[in-house]
C-alpha cells in the first residue's frame, strides 16, 4: 500500500503577500496614516483594519518582508550632487589622497591636511556623579545636567602622516580658522614645505577664491582645496571628528569648559600614539562609476 503526501493549500493566498509587500513599499501619508515610517505593528494593524485579512501574526509579516529584505521602519538620507563642478573638485581631493596633484606625483616636501570645525561642543555637568561600571552594570550617567557652555573645536588631520592638530575657540569664523592654520604652518615640516594642501569644505570662514587668496597671502606655500558643495564625506577630517564624538564626547560629562578643552586636546596626543593613515578606498574610478549611476537615475526620473 503506497502513501501519498498531502499538499495543504497555503494559509494565505499569494495575492495577499503581494498586497502586503506593496503596502510596505508605500509612504505612510499616501495611505492616510499620520506616520513618517511604517513599523511591523502598524503594517499588521493596517492590513487588518483594511479587511485584507481577519488576523495575521507579526512573525508571518516579518517572514514575508524579510524574503525581499524590506524594512520600511528604516530610512537613509541622500542628496544628489548639486555642485556643477562636482567631478572636478572631488577628483582633485581624491588625487591628493593618492599623492597626486594636477597629474603629477607629490614630492617628499608636499603635505596634505584635511580640516574642519565641530561647532557647539557642549560641556554638560551632570547633576549627580557618573558611576563607573561594575559587575552586571554598565556605566551610569545622570540624565539631567547643567550647561557649562560650548566650544567650537577646530581640527586638522595630516592625511599621510597621521598627525592631528586642534584647538578650542569660543566661536567659529575667519579668525579661529586662521589661528589653526597658523599653528600648523609655523612648525616643521610645514613651515619650509614646498606645498601644503588644505582640504576644506565650503563653510563661510573658508569659502571660495577669496579664502584661497587669503591663505596664499598669509602662507605662500599653502594651497586651499575645496570639496564640492554638500560633499563633506570626501573630507577625511570627518572620520577623525566621528572618532572624537564616540570616544571623547559620548557620554558627555564635564565639570567645566576648561575640562572639556583639556580632554579634547589630550585625546589628540593619545590618538596619535597608535594612529595610522586612514585606509581610503574611494578613488576616481569609483567617482566616475557613482556619477554615471546618478546620471542614469536622473534620466530615468526625467523619462
Amino acid at each position: 500500500m503506497s502513501c501519498r503526501a498531502v499538499v495543504l493549500p497555503p494559509a494565505f493566498p499569494p495575492s495577499l503577500v503581494v498586497q502586503v509587500k506593496a503596502l510596505a513599499c508605500e509612504l505612510p501619508h499616501r495611505l492616510g496614516l499620520p506616520l513618517s515610517r511604517l513599523s511591523l505593528a502598524e503594517i499588521r494593524r493596517h492590513v487588518v483594519t483594511q479587511g485584507l485579512v481577519a488576523e495575521i501574526s507579526g512573525a508571518t509579516l516579518w517572514r514575508w518582508l524579510s524574503s525581499d529584505a524590506l524594512r520600511p521602519w528604516q530610512h537613509r538620507s541622500w542628496i544628489f550632487p548639486r555642485d556643477p563642478e562636482f567631478a572636478a573638485k572631488a577628483g582633485r581631493v581624491l588625487d591628493l589622497y593618492e599623492r597626486v596633484w594636477e597629474g603629477s606625483p607629490l614630492g617628499v616636501d608636499d603635505f596634505v591636511l584635511s580640516a574642519d570645525e565641530k561647532t557647539s561642543v557642549q560641556a554638560r555637568r551632570r547633576k549627580q556623579p557618573t558611576l563607573a561600571p561594575a559587575a552586571a552594570r554598565p556605566m551610569r550617567v545622570e540624565h539631567e545636567y547643567f550647561r557649562e557652555g560650548a566650544w567650537t573645536y577646530l581640527a586638522a588631520w595630516d592625511v599621510h602622516r597621521a598627525k592631528v592638530f586642534g584647538r578650542c575657540e569660543s566661536k567659529n569664523g575667519i579668525g579661529p580658522v586662521d589661528r589653526l592654520v597658523s599653528e600648523v604652518m609655523n612648525q616643521a615640516p610645514y613651515r619650509t614645505a614646498r606645498r601644503v594642501f588644505w582640504i576644506m569644505d565650503n563653510c563661510s570662514a573658508h569659502r571660495g577664491q577669496k579664502a584661497a587668496d587669503r591663505f596664499r597671502s598669509k602662507w605662500p606655500n599653502a594651497i586651499l582645496v575645496h570639496t564640492p558643495i554638500h560633499a563633506s564625506w570626501l573630507n577625511q577630517i570627518e572620520i577623525y571628528l566621528s572618532i572624537v564624538q564616540r570616544k571623547v564626547l559620548t557620554p558627555n560629562d564635564f565639570r567645566s569648559l576648561a575640562q572639556l578643552e583639556e580632554r579634547l586636546l589630550a585625546f589628540q596626543t593619545h590618538y596619535e600614539r597608535s594612529a595610522s593613515p586612514f585606509r581610503w578606498t574611494f578613488t576616481r574610478k569609483d567617482l566616475h562609476a557613482l556619477l554615471a549611476k546618478l546620471e542614469r537615475k536622473s534620466l530615468a526620473l526625467a523619462a
